[in-house]
């Protein structure tokens, strides 16, 4: 049989000839077996001050115009910029800023540890840190094309709070999106990762009502300002999206969850997801449910959104 490609124009027609020119373009762009594909995103060092510090991360941004654009915000570690996350980020389609965090890799100032202690969870340090994310989104909007979707703040674990706090500083802020972000206060989260101990098996052995009880009632182990992510959460008036573990041992989920459907009922646009096999640290879970999900969510977000009530 003639193969069509080879089928003269008087046979085929003026619209055969048009599928001619057409199936000749489609053959232009199908992808060539062995041939490297085009990148979907440029990466770009960049700089820039907070509080007086030098901070030092990268630019990710699409080939194409991003659809949202987000700063990652670290948990309470000594964490430097998330470069595997900010590339899941960007090859679909959102522009990412990750920086080393203060006193971390090539940014400078102090990291205020250990971990767990006075000095990292003090309300001062969560408010330094939000500015840090503050400017560091600042810095972003600043480098953006003209064309780009909404811009907002992404993070998880201790980001919980620094994220809240960086929104109430930054009008520009349109969305929050947390992984196994607590919304309690920062006393009632150590008093529940004090009472599970780091035991994996803990969900094992003990109930809901439990972990409660002792979250709401153990003495406190240290004595600091308190940070309440309720408090901050319930000033702001932009969309949230939380996704937690079910087997989490160091943020208190299903509490974290109750307070949520309060703010909702006071109607506040946040959502989450629960994924009851997973623990602390959705966004770096074997499973690629909890990236889907966040995925999903900021490819729905709306254009425009309302910026943060004032101060």
């Amino acid at each position: 049989m003639m193969s069509l490609l080879r089928l003269p124009v008087s046979l085929l027609g003026l619209a055969g000839h048009r599928w001619l020119v057409w199936l000749g373009l489609l053959a232009g762009f199908a992808p060539v077996p062995g041939r490297a594909q085009p990148p979907r995103y440029r990466n770009t060092a960049v700089t820039f001050t907070s509080a007086g510090t030098r901070l030092a991360g990268t630019l990710l941004l699409p080939t194409h115009p991003a659809v949202a654009a987000v700063v990652l915000v670290h948990g309470s570690g000594q964490e430097p910029r998330q470069l595997g996350l900010a590339a899941q980020l960007a090859e679909r389609g959102i522009a990412v800023l990750t920086y080393d965090k203060r006193g971390v890799g090539a940014s400078g100032g102090v990291y205020v540890g250990p971990e767990v202690g006075t000095n990292n969870v003090s309300a001062a340090n969560l408010r330094l840190l939000a500015t840090d994310a503050s400017a560091a989104l600042t810095a972003l909007v600043e480098r953006l094309p003209t064309h780009h979707g909404p811009v907002g703040l992404l993070g998880g674990s201790q980001a919980g709070w620094v994220v809240p706090l960086a929104a109430q500083q930054n009008p520009a802020v349109r969305f929050l999106v947390l992984f196994s972000g607590p919304v309690v206060t920062v006393r009632e989260q150590l008093r529940f990762q004090f009472y599970t101990a780091g035991d994996p098996q803990f969900w094992q052995t003990h109930t809901e009502a439990d972990a409660q009880q002792h979250l709401r009632h153990d003495p406190d182990r240290y004595d600091f300002a308190d940070t309440d992510a309720r408090a901050i959460l319930a000033k702001l008036t932009i969309p949230g999206l939380w996704l937690f573990g079910g087997q989490d041992i160091q943020a208190p989920v299903r509490e974290s969850m109750a307070h949520l459907d309060t703010l909702r009922a006071q109607g506040k646009a946040y959502q989450y997801h629960l994924f009851p096999t997973l623990g602390h640290n959705t966004a770096f879970a074997a499973s690629q449910e909890p990236l889907e999900a966040a995925f999903r969510w900021l490819h729905a977000l709306p254009r425009s959104h309302h910026r943060v009530a004032p101060q």
